[in-house]
């Protein structure tokens, strides 16, 4: 899947990536093709970290969320020993992306930290068997992505 097929045919976006990556003009791109952005606030549930994600994708229209258990898959391990977010977890999340039409978009770039980016790519490698994941290298989202601008752009 590319990037533009993700933007017509996809109600849901996931975008990830390694910290230190801009994400922001992708961002802006998905407003301007009228996908209201989430971000899912303060820490994880400390019972269920899925929760505020199932919430999220709960929402009506299209939607893009940054950042999601994907972070906290990678991120856990390598900052505090282990992930509060099970295999199962992300699983079921990526499904859930899936099923409301969705795909991850993995944002990719120069950074430092190359073992959150070998992380990244095991965890999408694996997640892909259940959600298409479409990878966008950040010097590439400098310039507009082709197709018509949505008329309605939200930002939450």
């Amino acid at each position: 899947m590319i990037l533009h097929h993700a933007l017509t045919q996809c109600r849901t976006l996931v975008v990830e990536g390694p910290d230190g990556i801009s994400r922001s003009g992708l961002i802006a791109e998905l407003v301007r093709h009228g996908f209201t952005i989430r971000r899912s606030h303060g820490p994880l549930h400390h019972l269920d970290p899925t929760q505020p994600y199932r919430e999220l994708l709960a929402a009506p229209g299209r939607l893009a969320v940054d950042g999601s258990l994907l972070h906290e898959l990678v991120y856990g391990p390598l900052r505090r020993g282990r992930s509060r977010v099970t295999w199962i977890q992300a699983l079921d999340f990526a499904e859930a992306v899936a099923e409301r039409d969705g795909a991850l978009l993995q944002v990719t770039g120069e950074t430092d930290d190359t073992e959150a980016v070998r992380a990244y790519e095991r965890a999408l490698r694996t997640l892909a068997q259940h959600v298409p994941v479409v990878t966008l290298d950040a010097k590439d989202l400098g310039h507009p992505i082709r197709g018509p601008a949505h008329p309605h752009h939200q930002l939450t």
